[in-house]
C-alpha cells in the first residue's frame, strides 16, 4: 500500500462540493496525497446528504452549484445541530467584498480563490483543523462539567436543579459587572460545581435535618477543597477552581477554608456566594424553610460588608430584579449557564419538580 493511501486511511475527512469535474479530481488527488479521507459530489443537495451520512471534518464547498447554492448549502449546516460548529471552507472565483461577506453571513469559516495553489489549500485546512480540535476539547470540558454537575445533584437531593439555577443567576452577575469570555465562563462553571465535594460527605451529613454538631460542621467544612482538588485535573479548572476553594469566604475574613478577607476572595467566588446564599434562602434546607424573595433581599443587604461584598450585594438585587422583568443579561451567557434556563428563574417562584 502506498503511504499516501495508508495515511487517507486514518486522516481528517473532507467533504468536497464541486460541480467542475476537473476541479473536483484535482481537490481530491491533492487532498488524498495529503492523507485526508475525500468524498466529492457535484451538486448541494447531494452535499448535504453525504454531510449528513458521513460527518466529515471538514467541507469545501463552491459556491456556484447547481439546484441548491453554496450560500444556502452553508445556511442549512449551521441551522442543524449535527453540523453547526463542522468546519466550512468556502471556493470561489468570486471576488467581491460582497460575494465574500454573503459567505460570511452564511456561516463560512474560510476562504480559498480558484484558482487555488495547493499549499494555500493545506495550509487552510491545517488551521482549521486547529480550530475544530479546540472546540472539540471545549465541548468535551463541558460535558465533564456538566456530568460531574449532575454527580453531585444526585448525591444531594436538595442541590437539584440549585446548581443550575446559581449558574444562570452568577453569570447574569458577572455579565452585569463587565466579565467576559473565559472569565465568565469561569463563574457559570464555577457555580455549577461549586459544592462538587459534598459527593464525598455522608449522606446523612448532608441530609440532617437538625443543626450540625461541631465535628461534622468541621467535615462538611472540608468540601470546597475536597472540591477544587476533584476538579484539579481539569484544564480549564483554573477559571473556576478558586471559586469552589474559596465560595465559602466571608468578605469580613471569617469564612473558610482559608479566611480570605475583601477583595482578596476571587470576584468569581464573591458572585457565586451571592447567587449560592440567594437561592438556599428562596428554596430552603433540611434544617430551614424557604423564605420569599423580599425576605432574602432583605438578608443580603444586612449582611452585606460582613458575609458578602457591600458593592455586589445591589448589584445582585438590581440583577434579580431585571431577570423578574425578562430583561435580558448585559451580555451573551455561556452554555454552562443555561441548562437550568427553562425551569428558572423568576425571583421567589421555586419551580417544582
Amino acid at each position: 500500500m502506498r503511504d499516501a493511501a495508508r495515511s487517507a486511511l486514518a486522516g481528517p475527512r473532507v467533504a468536497v462540493i464541486e460541480d467542475d469535474t476537473a476541479v473536483r479530481r484535482l481537490l481530491t488527488r491533492t487532498l488524498e496525497t495529503a492523507g485526508y479521507r475525500v468524498i466529492a459530489v457535484a451538486d448541494g443537495e447531494n452535499g448535504l446528504r453525504v454531510v449528513h451520512e458521513h460527518q466529515p471534518d471538514f467541507v469545501l464547498l463552491e459556491l456556484d452549484l447547481p439546484g441548491i447554492d453554496g450560500l444556502e448549502v452553508c445556511r442549512r449546516l449551521r441551522a442543524d445541530v449535527r453540523t453547526a460548529l463542522m468546519p466550512v471552507i468556502v471556493l470561489t472565483s468570486r471576488a467581491q467584498v460582497q460575494d465574500m461577506v454573503a459567505a460570511l453571513d452564511a456561516g463560512a469559516d474560510d476562504f480559498v480563490a480558484k484558482p487555488f495553489h495547493e499549499a494555500e489549500l493545506l495550509a487552510r485546512l491545517r488551521s482549521a483543523d486547529r480550530t475544530r480540535r479546540v472546540v472539540v476539547r471545549m465541548e468535551q470540558a463541558h460535558a465533564i462539567v456538566v456530568a460531574l454537575s449532575n454527580t453531585v445533584e444526585a448525591k444531594d437531593l436538595e442541590l437539584r436543579e440549585h446548581c443550575r439555577h446559581m449558574a444562570y443567576r452568577s453569570a447574569r452577575l458577572g455579565a452585569y459587572v463587565g466579565l467576559r469570555g473565559h472569565e465568565l465562563e469561569g463563574v457559570a462553571y464555577g457555580a455549577l460545581l461549586h459544592d462538587i465535594g459534598k459527593i464525598a460527605m455522608p449522606d446523612l451529613l448532608l441530609n440532617k435535618t437538625g443543626p450540625l454538631t461541631e465535628p461534622e460542621f468541621e467535615r462538611m467544612r472540608a468540601h470546597p477543597e475536597i472540591g477544587e482538588r476533584i476538579c484539579d485535573p481539569l484544564r480549564l479548572s483554573r477559571e473556576f477552581a478558586p471559586i469552589i476553594r474559596h465560595h465559602h469566604e466571608r468578605w469580613d475574613g471569617l469564612g473558610y477554608p482559608d479566611g480570605l478577607k475583601g477583595e482578596r476572595i476571587p470576584l468569581g467566588a464573591r458572585i457565586v456566594a451571592l447567587a449560592d446564599a440567594y437561592d438556599a434562602m428562596l428554596r430552603g434546607r433540611p434544617y430551614r424553610a424557604p423564605v420569599t424573595h423580599e425576605i432574602a433581599v432583605e438578608e443580603l443587604r444586612r449582611c452585606a460588608g460582613s458575609q458578602f461584598d457591600p458593592g455586589l450585594v445591589p448589584l445582585f438585587i438590581d440583577e434579580t430584579e431585571r431577570v423578574e422583568s425578562g430583561v435580558a443579561p448585559a451580555a451573551e451567557l455561556p452554555a454552562a449557564a443555561l441548562l437550568g434556563r427553562d425551569i428558572a428563574i423568576a425571583p421567589g417562584v421555586v419551580p417544582v419538580g
